[in-house]
């Protein structure tokens, strides 16, 4: 396996591996050798000059090598497979069949990645289909039927309608595997393994992922043919990214909420997102922060598919500027202009914690992320801390009314707990529509579920008791049912068991 490495110009600790870089940065996308019906569409978006994981990728992606892709997060690394894969199908041949085939771990990281490689194959014309759970199946089988030149989809869905043989991977001859860690951290490598056993042998198998494990480097090794392992850093797995100011403060639980509505108030900020643990944290968060007066949506698993594309479509257009999530937004969500990012919770370890800041300081931006660690999560923070080699041993203990809160943060000295109404721009999530078509499951957040139908009145009627298909007489003055049997009704008989002898008489 080659291993082609390249430095950055910043880093903020030593190196691990002492390995000799080779530079392959060029000007532009178009020196990489990009067709320009895909550097023009995305040179209208400003996408211009290749990060360094495209600068190594590209060209290897172009020519037909296998790629084993490393580096942090929001570096670049959808189109770092995303540009060979479109410039290397042939849309032209088996149109009802897909030629290019990407697997990701989520739904969010689908939708992302089906909206990146929709932008840059624009003028080709290129068809895509995005399958995923938490939607009918009806109108993923209905893209498929209408012809389909790449598909990205989740483990799940993609066997699901294989299975069902809506889906035939027979002609598939570029498959990526996107943020392979995570796969193996939602217990999806065996599905993994059953859908690389449905696409030809030959093909083009690119491989990204943030880190790279045990397991992962192994199913590289079974699935990959003679790899080049390109990495933007030299062995560098769980690095920060430069451009992103780390905050962390010891807090109480109790007085989290009102440190978090302070923070919100910061000078400078805009879109922001807050991470819980829990879904039931993240639920009570939202419903605390919009009484609050901010502008909220969220992410997290009890809502269904069509309420948390809501959330999305409106955090990214700007509706609400506050985006309550569990960890499953933490991979995938590639938002512009994402100014802080709140660890509401302490991460469960170093990587969750490198993949939630990861939102914010994206391709080359400036971003503030902020941690709460509360008593009982000190333990785990220190081990965080030391994997990770950050300055937060011990977090300064921390309250809403702390100055050294507000000077770090640059929160105006008279924000209180709630938003002020002369603040209160935002139209907020109520005005994105939700999108019901399609949707599989039920919500169950009360929340948003939708009002309950009205109940019928219920009808005056009395149940009565039977016996072998026929009433049994009761009250002498109610009303029965004339017998509907072929045999007449039998009398009443009323059973006497005289005492101190048998029923017979005996």
């Amino acid at each position: 396996m080659t291993d082609v490495t390249q430095k950055t110009q910043k880093r903020t600790r030593p190196l691990r591996d002492t390995s000799t870089p080779t530079s392959t940065s060029t000007g532009t996308l178009r020196d990489l050798g990009v067709a320009t019906d895909i550097a023009d569409p995305l040179s209208a978006v400003g996408v211009v000059e290749p990060f360094p994981i495209q600068s190594m990728a590209i060209p290897l992606g172009l020519d037909g090598h296998d790629i084993i892709g490393q580096a942090r997060t929001g570096t670049g690394k959808t189109y770092a497979f995303g540009i060979p894969l479109l410039q290397r199908i042939d849309l032209l041949a088996e149109p009802k069949r897909p030629r290019g085939l990407v697997v990701t771990p989520t739904r969010e990281l689908a939708l992302q990645v089906s909206e990146d490689l929709c932008t840059a194959g624009a003028r080709l014309g290129v068809r895509v289909t995005t399958v995923y759970g938490g939607r009918a199946y009806e109108p993923q089988i209905d893209g498929l039927r209408r012809g389909v030149d790449v598909v990205v989809g989740t483990p799940g869905r993609l066997l699901d309608l294989r299975q069902q043989r809506h889906l035939d991977l027979s002609r598939v001859h570029v498959l990526v595997l996107d943020e392979a860690d995570r796969m193996l951290d939602l217990g999806f490598l065996p599905d993994v393994e059953r859908i690389l056993a449905q696409v030809p042998e030959e093909r083009q198998t690119m491989l990204f992922s943030a880190t790279m494990p045990g397991e992962v480097v192994s199913l590289a090794r079974r699935y990959l043919r003679r790899p080049t392992h390109v990495r933007a850093e030299l062995g560098e797995e769980f690095s920060t990214v430069p451009t992103t100011a780390q905050h962390v403060y010891r807090a109480h639980r109790m007085d989290k909420p009102e440190m978090l509505a302070r923070v919100l108030q910061a000078e400078g900020r805009g879109l922001t997102m807050v991470f819980c643990g829990t879904k039931r944290t993240a639920a009570r968060l939202t419903d605390d922060l919009t009484q609050r007066g901010f502008a909220v949506g969220s992410v997290h698993g009890d809502l269904g598919q069509a309420q948390r594309e809501r959330a999305m479509r409106a955090f990214r257009g700007g509706k609400v500027d506050v985006l309550v999530a569990t960890d499953v937004a933490g991979r995938g969500v590639d938002v512009e202009d994402v100014t802080h990012v709140i660890n509401y919770e302490c991460p469960e370890d170093d990587k969750t914690y490198l993949h939630r800041i990861g939102r914010t300081g994206r391709a080359g931006r400036a971003g503030i992320a902020v941690t709460f660690v509360d008593w009982a999560d000190l333990p785990r923070w220190k081990t965080i801390n030391a994997s990770l080699g950050l300055p937060f041993p011990d977090p300064l203990e921390t309250y809403s009314t702390s100055d050294h809160l507000r000077e770090d943060l640059g929160i105006p000295a008279d924000a209180s707990s709630v938003l002020p109404s002369t603040r209160r721009a935002r139209p907020g999530l109520e005005a994105e529509h939700l999108d019901e078509i399609g949707e599989t499951g039920r919500t169950r957040s009360r929340r948003h579920e939708p009002a309950a139908r009205p109940t019928r009145p219920r009808r005056n009627r009395q149940r009565r008791r039977t016996r072998s298909g026929q009433p049994v007489e009761g009250n002498p003055t109610e009303k029965t049912a004339e017998p509907t049997g072929t045999h007449p009704a039998r009398p009443h008989r009323r059973r006497r068991r005289p005492r101190g002898q048998a029923i017979d008489g005996n």
